[in-house]
Parts: structure tokens; C-alpha cells; sequence
């Protein structure tokens, strides 16, 4: 058997038939960025929202429809008026329940009415009646 490092010389002419000719530069695949394609670029087409489908339900009728203005008066300040989008959030609470009403923008330009409305119990979040919210709501 061969010392090792007698096996280890007759491995170097071998490993170093591998790397071919070295001249001390990293070969690159290209310097050219890759080819693009030409995609003509279209101005984004502004339409108007479509209008907003109105919750219609009996209890509802002072709320739906109406707008931010209109409903603060009716329950006082807003405890969370949140923005998203074109569209916006109320949020008032009391004791009794929690009423997220949603707004949304008219077609023809006027003041965000009132178009959904939700409602849950203040103390768990479960669903409650949105009429017998809204009525607790305005006796406080």
C-alpha cells in the first residue's frame, strides 16, 4: 500500500487538470442585461365606484341612507371613524352593543350615506338585533 502522501501527489495533477486554464478573472454568463419585452403601458382607467347595495330591514331606516354628519347626531360622537378606501367606518357604542355602520360614496358625487350597518353585544361581541341596537343607542 502507498504512503498517503505519495497518494495524495499523484492526486494533484489530476485536480488540477479539472479547473482548466485559470487567468485570475470569474467568467461571467453575460454583461448585458437581459432583453426586455416591449408591453405598451395603458393610463389606468378611472371609473366611478358602483353604487352601493342599501341594507333595507325594518329598525333601520333612521340610520341607512343617512350621513356621517346626520348620524352623529343622532348617537353623539363617534367613538371610531376609520377610513378605507372610498369607503368609511363608524363605529358607536354603548352599554348594550357595539353598531359599525359602513358608508359608502354616492354615484352622483354627494356626502357618503349610510348603506350597512352591524351589531354586537358590547361584552362578548356576539351578533345582536341591529334595530334594538340602534333603539339603545339613542336613549343613552
Amino acid at each position: 500500500m502507498l504512503p498517503r502522501y505519495l497518494l495524495a501527489a499523484a492526486l494533484v495533477p489530476l485536480l488540477g487538470a479539472c479547473g482548466g486554464a485559470q487567468t485570475g478573472k470569474v467568467a461571467s454568463a453575460s454583461t448585458a442585461p437581459p432583453p426586455r419585452a416591449s408591453v405598451p403601458v395603458r393610463a389606468p382607467v378611472r371609473t366611478t365606484p358602483p353604487p352601493a347595495r342599501i341594507l333595507a330591514a325594518p329598525g333601520l331606516e333612521g340610520v341607512v341612507g343617512h350621513s356621517a354628519h346626520e348620524l352623529e347626531r343622532q348617537f353623539g360622537p363617534a367613538r371610531l371613524d376609520v377610513l378605507e378606501g372610498d369607503a368609511r367606518k363608524l363605529q358607536f357604542s354603548a352599554a348594550a352593543c357595539v353598531l359599525d355602520v359602513y358608508l359608502y360614496p354616492r354615484p352622483d358625487g354627494r356626502e357618503a350615506q349610510a348603506t350597512y350597518v352591524e351589531a354586537r353585544r358590547a361584552s362578548d361581541g356576539q351578533d345582536v338585533d341591529r334595530a334594538a341596537c340602534i333603539a339603545a343607542l339613542r336613549k343613552r
